[in-house]
């Protein structure tokens, strides 16, 4: 784990679920940020016990509903609440990967042990923009002029970009280039990806470059 810049914190955990045939290697970044007044942990995976110490509240923040990682056994373990776009439902599934009715059953299994009482609404001092799907989120934390993308951007080894593969048939690369560029009116001096180490703002301005 390496902070950042004061209250903003980086490290990597192995992805449990990891695939030989993923793009993306078996190391996933999760960031926590300390507002002065909580601890916000952005798609969280094996936190340092460090980071939990104190009395502070603790919310995550999901970039998206598949990046539940370790959220449920931190909201047992701290009572933490959880912020996040909804899971994708049997007809989302149907329209983005063309399943049929019967492989989409009753959709997606992400998140489904999160209840009414777990969820928060969108944390003070977070803007969010669209990502490259539907329920996928790029979050702006004024206060440390950090932009956390997810998915949306992506750095496998060879520079922060929107990963094309991942794109769904109702998306594309100049809609999500759309959607982010208010970013560039921000003053970002972080760029914090679920997949690859964080970036600056002039890695931010490539990955957005028409």
């Amino acid at each position: 784990m390496r902070e950042l810049r004061p209250g903003v914190w980086h490290w990597t955990a192995a992805h449990p679920e990891w695939d030989s045939s993923e793009p993306w290697g078996p190391e996933v970044s999760s960031y926590a940020v300390d507002d002065g007044e909580r601890l916000l942990l952005f798609d969280p995976l094996a936190v340092p016990d460090e980071l939990l110490d104190g009395d502070r509240e603790v919310v995550i923040v999901l970039t998206a509903p598949w990046h539940e990682r370790d959220a449920e056994s931190l909201v047992e373990r701290l009572g933490a609440k959880v912020f996040t776009a909804p899971r994708d439902s049997a007809q989302h599934l149907m329209e983005q990967f063309g399943l049929t009715a019967e492989q989409a059953g009753d959709g997606s299994p992400d998140i489904l042990w999160l209840t009414d009482a777990d969820k928060t609404e969108r944390p003070d001092g977070i803007d969010v923009f669209p990502g490259h799907k539907h329920n996928d989120r790029v979050y702006w934390i004024d206060g440390k002029r950090a932009v956390v993308v997810g998915d949306t951007l992506v750095d496998f080894g060879d520079g922060l970009h929107i990963n094309e593969r991942w794109l769904t048939g109702d998306m594309t690369r100049a809609q999500v280039v759309e959607g982010l560029r208010p970013l560039l009116d921000k003053p970002v001096e972080l760029v914090l990806p679920a997949h690859g180490a964080p970036a600056d703002r002039a890695a931010l301005e490539r990955a957005l470059r028409a």
